[in-house]
């Protein structure tokens, strides 16, 4: 089953009064969060012309473990984030809700220009 088709079918579920368990709702979040930081990350770290090894460097982290946050394959530990801040030249904000979920950095340097 393609995922277009797999979709259509979840929604008609959840329109027809499916609920989905507890657990499942959970994941999702979970991975929606994941995601949601990787691009971030990806974002900031593009906007800055940065390569994956360029920005492990100033982080003091592996490229591998920078490809892991990016390909939401790992959840950072506080303390990783606040590296990747640094690394980033940026303050990182984390706005949670139970529905909505926003990750961004934000730019420590102003264009005066």
């Amino acid at each position: 089953m393609n995922h277009a088709r797999w979709k259509t079918l979840r929604e008609r579920k959840l329109a027809e009064g499916y609920t989905e368990p507890d657990d499942v709702i959970e994941a999702r979040r979970e991975i929606r969060l994941s995601m949601a930081l990787a691009k971030a990350v990806h974002d900031r770290r593009t906007e800055l012309g940065l390569t994956q090894a360029d920005l492990a460097e100033r982080a003091g982290l592996s490229q591998a473990k920078i490809s892991r946050i990016e390909g939401s394959d790992t959840v950072p530990t506080l303390p990783l984030l606040a590296k990747l801040a640094d690394a980033l030249d940026a303050t990182l904000n984390i706005a949670l809700d139970v529905d909505d979920t926003h990750v961004s950095f934000v730019s420590h340097r102003t264009d005066a220009a």
